[in-house]
């Protein structure tokens, strides 16, 4: 009988293999099991004195029907049924040209890849480099502040999410989520992300799974272009029956996915301009922060710090001001990761967050952000993009205009004293950092609103407020500050037919993981209503 069981559970103060827990939690002796498949494995770190590893997992047992009818009583143990996934019925429609997918990032490479599965030979257009090529560029600038805004941490091949923690999490509940996992494996990610609870492919691996994605698209049928920085919608009749290239050239589409990304301005300027629905919508600026990854070891997992089974240790952190106006966060927190340089426009400095898949630098680095909305930066559907921009060139400017980034150690900012960049840990941002008060180079209800947060913190997280980290600004690209409007059943832009605004870029989307979700039911709405391509 194959039985699906749940919670279980194995102590780090035992060595027990995994079927050994799973016959305990079973009841039956070490022949009666079969083979064990992990569904599912997370830490429990609620008792800092006896942290557990908790698995979901599938596995075979031969039962007869008196002790099938035990097992079965048990909340945690039930009989395996394979799931049913939707079934697809392909539209009948044709379609004037291949359809055209603007943005090599998850949205774009997930929507591209079911396309071309299913016949459709669709044109990925990337305004950006192919990964290799882009790293390379993206070191120089680290290296040398020699800045590309054609190839950099947002744009190119696999998207800002190339340059992160590589966190394929997500807050949506979507039964098709397997499926993208399993895709990311065929693709080259490791295995484990398919049961981790918080599965993660550091920087270093996703750049080869985006690789994978691409090289199936082209195996497929599909095309992908770089270079190809589209610049105008060709509309007829409110229809956009193509798209224009930064050279002039026209390509024809017989639809067009728009996966372009948070930073992609002078898109948001364009549809706009083209009367595309566009609104703003809130996001969140603030800094990075970095402590010593063994003070948030120790702070999570206690004497267990450091335990081989466990890896670096993260954390989520929330805190709301008194009058509920205000939100400080944790975002895109990077166990054993560093900061990055994350410009995209000239004379602007962004900081992110990125971990290789050891996680292994020694440095934890989170972005510390307070929600901001219309009464922050005004009305109109480009306002929020301006206050972005507003903030990054102070920062740009604070910090000498050479790229490097303004930055305060922890105890001068709470203080609100001189600042210095003394701290515990070996600052990670390159090119550099200059010690600069993060008030001048960003709104006081922020920083004010940080130094409640943080003090917050320090409660919850021993050591968090201690002084000994540092504070790095400006991190401003937590979300798209846009909304494409969009028809919720159809997909389709509510002015304009044949526009399917997409992923993160588009504002349905936070992450990795929900991106490619997106990108994937995109891509089924256009495949519900339109034929393969002959």
């Amino acid at each position: 009988m194959k039985l699906k069981i749940n919670n279980v559970r194995i102590s780090l103060r035992q060595e027990q293999t995994l079927e050994q827990a799973v016959c305990r939690k079973c009841g039956i002796p070490r022949e009666a099991l079969g083979s064990v498949r992990i569904v599912r494995k997370a830490v429990d770190a609620r008792k800092k004195n006896d942290i557990c590893l908790n698995y979901h997992v599938l596995a075979e047992v031969e039962t007869g029907g008196r002790q099938a009818k035990r097992l079965l009583a048990d909340r945690d143990i039930t009989q395996y049924q394979e799931q049913q996934q939707p079934t697809l019925e392909l539209g009948t429609l044709p379609l004037s040209a291949p359809p055209v997918v603007i943005g090599a990032g998850p949205a774009g490479l997930l929507a591209a890849l079911q396309l071309a599965e299913h016949g459709y030979k669709p044109l990925l257009l990337e305004r950006g480099k192919p990964v290799a090529q882009r790293v390379q560029d993206v070191q120089r600038f680290w290296q040398t502040g020699e800045f590309n805004p054609a190839s950099n941490v947002q744009f190119g091949e696999g998207g800002a999410g190339t340059f992160s923690d590589g966190k394929l999490t997500t807050r949506v509940n979507d039964p098709m989520m397997a499926e993208i996992l399993q895709l990311f494996v065929d693709a080259g990610a490791p295995e484990n992300i398919l049961y981790e609870h918080k599965p993660h492919v550091g920087t270093d691996k996703l750049r080869a799974m985006v690789q994978g994605l691409s090289r199936r698209i082209a195996e497929l049928g599909g095309s992908v272009r770089y270079d190809a920085h589209v610049v105008d919608l060709d509309i007829k009749n409110n229809a956009v029956q193509g798209v224009i290239l930064d050279g002039g050239e026209r390509l024809a589409a017989g639809a067009v996915v728009l996966a372009c990304g948070h930073s992609a301005r002078d898109t948001y300027a364009m549809l706009a301009r083209r009367g595309v629905g566009i609104v703003a919508k809130p996001f969140a600026i603030g800094v990075r922060i970095e402590h010593p990854q063994e003070l948030i070891d120790r702070a999570q997992y206690g004497s267990f710090a450091g335990h081989h089974l466990l890896g670096a240790a993260d954390y989520a952190l929330v805190y709301h001001t008194q009058d509920k106006t205000r939100t400080a966060y944790s975002f895109c927190m990077c166990p054993g990761g560093q900061v990055v340089a994350a410009a995209s426009e000239a004379g602007g400095v962004v900081v992110n967050g990125m971990s290789m898949f050891k996680r292994d630098s020694g440095i934890a680095n989170s972005a510390l952000v307070v929600n901001v909305d219309s009464r922050d930066f005004g009305d109109g559907a480009l306002a929020g993009v301006e206050f972005q921009r507003r903030y990054e060139q102070l920062a740009y400017a604070a910090a000498g205009s050479s790229y490097y980034a303004p930055a305060q150690d922890l105890d001068s900012f709470l203080k609100r004293s001189t600042p210095s960049l003394e701290c515990l840990v070996q600052p990670s941002y390159r090119p550099g950092l200059t010690a600069c008060s993060l008030d001048k180079v960003l709104p006081a209800y922020v920083t004010d609103t940080l130094r409640e947060g943080i003090t917050s913190f320090g409660r919850k997280l021993a050591g968090y407020a201690d002084g000994g980290a540092l504070l790095t600004g400006v991190e401003t690209r937590t979300s798209a500050p846009v909304r494409i409007e969009r028809d919720r059943q159809s997909y389709v832009s509510l002015t304009h037919d044949l526009l399917y605004p997409c992923g993160e870029g588009a504002g349905y989307a936070g992450g990795i993981m929900s991106a490619a979700l997106d990108g994937y039911h995109v891509a089924r709405a256009i495949m519900e209503r339109f034929a393969p391509v002959k």
